[in-house]
């Protein structure tokens, strides 16, 4: 009897131990990635920093650009230029651009998007002082073209901020951004109106490279995209980041361990042209090149606008004041006048009066049909510069341009950031800047050359390539309205 009383309770224990183990499973530890932190940390007091310092990056862009719209007029008149000799110099400054942006992208997604925004802050402030020394208009080229190889790594900036943010803030924040390269057009046309008819073009330039040298020493205070940190595998230097963002936010990091795979092929050219991504790719390409054409060609006919002053398709006399007899006929010296510069800044404002329905129009509407609006609303504008009307229509028209044409740039910068995967994230952009500036260097013949010669044409060319791209930006065949930042391809 004792022995099968024995043996009952053994069967009963054993029972209850495989119960309780089919009851209770080993437990597998939490894991989470960079998009779970950046969306539960949220937005806070470090991406307002962040907003500040990386979208300052757009003051000094805007500067550099700007500048030479700014200074052309004078540097004709000092040089004796002819008009291809000044279109060539803002074409000059976007080839460097063009050159540099894919070798900067390139090297962004493979060593860091920070340093290589900060080589190429250090790099195009060098250039820009050597320029205010120039000995002649040769040495002037070839030093704006240094400098636009410099400012096409601005662009980082750009990437840093939209792997930071959380997914519902990046359409509002970046568009936001606009309001930096307004700050920084308007300040070099109010220094040029002040500085050039004092103390000269030269001095203009050297207090334009202050800002660049603030920044410089403010990005310290900006770590390495955690994105980026652990495509390579240093999980750790991610982890620390993302911990600093959320102490910085008085907010919590996710619960477990950071886990993320590794990419160890990196801003290669082939995935660009992956099926996945290849139509997308091409179209942004026409894109970036058509905004770029139209947006550059604006700007610069509103200069020879105002300084031919040739609407209604009236011309300055020949022989105008400032050219002596021996002059070439061709060379109109004729300096930007202060409503000249009341109008500029007048005009430029425009770039921000659209904005607020500008973020309304990506956050409803989407990215593609918002730009593939405002690029229609380009051309119609720009067709409507062709009227006959008073110097009050032609600057309400500028106005306007100004604003759609910024508008388009804003969006197009989102899309490019959020449609890549981090991998090719800069690289995207790079390529993508670097199309953009063919259409920067055409617009100067256009603006400069073909518009004085013929305005309806020179205006039709703009026109039909902002149609071209409204349709093209139409049919992108992905929506990134919402969307998480992908990680791989």
């Amino acid at each position: 009897m004792e022995t099968k009383r024995v043996e009952q309770v053994t069967i009963i224990s054993l029972r209850k131990l495989s119960l309780g183990a089919a009851e209770s499973p080993p437990k597998e530890a939490k894991t989470f990635t960079v998009e779970d932190a950046v969306e539960t940390i949220g937005f806070g007091r470090f991406h307002i920093a962040l907003f500040l310092i990386m979208g300052s990056t757009g003051i000094v862009e805007a500067m550099e650009i700007m500048l030479i719209a700014i200074v052309s007029p004078v540097i004709r008149c000092e040089w004796y230029l002819e008009n291809w000799q000044v279109a060539l110099v803002t074409t000059m400054v976007f080839f460097g651009y063009m050159v540099a942006s894919i070798l900067f992208g390139l090297l962004a997604d493979r060593y860091g998007r920070w340093k290589i925004l900060l080589i190429s802050f250090l790099w195009g402030t060098y250039f820009s002082l050597l320029t205010s020394f120039s000995p002649s208009y040769a040495w002037f080229v070839f030093l704006r073209m240094m400098v636009g190889c410099g400012v096409s790594g601005h662009a980082q900036g750009i990437v840093i901020k939209t792997e930071f943010l959380p997914t519902k803030y990046r359409g509002y924040m970046l568009p936001l951004s606009q309001v930096f390269w307004l700050i920084g057009s308007l300040l070099i046309i109010g220094l040029g109106s002040v500085v050039i008819p004092t103390i000269g073009w030269r001095w203009l330039i050297r207090i334009a490279s202050i800002p660049g040298i603030i920044l410089i020493l403010a990005f310290k205070f900006i770590p390495e995209s955690a994105r980026f940190n652990v495509s390579t595998g240093n999980t750790q230097a991610a982890l620390a980041t993302l911990q600093h963002i959320a102490k910085v936010n008085r907010s919590v990091m996710p619960e477990g361990r950071l886990v993320e795979p590794i990419l160890e092929k990196r801003g290669r050219f082939a995935d660009l042209l992956d099926a996945k991504y290849l139509r997308t790719t091409l179209q942004i390409w026409v894109i970036w090149l058509g905004i770029s054409f139209a947006y550059y060609g604006i700007i610069l006919a509103s200069a020879e606008l105002l300084e031919r002053d040739l609407a209604c398709g009236s011309r300055p006399a020949s022989g105008t004041s400032g050219t002596s007899e021996g002059s070439p006929s061709s060379c109109r010296c004729r300096v930007f006048t202060p409503s000249d510069y009341q109008i500029m800044i007048f005009s430029t404002i425009g770039e921000i009066a659209l904005n607020p329905l500008n973020i309304l129009g990506i956050n409803f509407l989407g990215r593609r049909l918002s730009l593939s609006i405002t690029l229609g609303g380009t051309a119609l504008f720009l067709l409507l510069l062709n009227i006959c009307t008073s110097r009050a229509g032609l600057i309400g028209f500028l106005f306007m341009l100004r604003a759609l044409a910024a508008a388009n740039f804003s969006t197009i910068y989102i899309y490019t950031a959020e449609v890549y995967p981090t991998a090719i994230r800069s690289l995207g952009m790079g390529t993508s800047g670097s199309l953009c500036r063919i259409g920067a260097m055409v617009a100067p013949f256009i603006s400069q050359v073909l518009l004085d010669t013929s305005l309806l044409g020179a205006l039709c060319l703009f026109a039909s390539v902002c149609v071209v791209c409204a349709i093209s930006a139409f049919t992108l065949p992905i929506e990134t309205k919402g969307r998480a930042l992908q990680q791989m391809k």
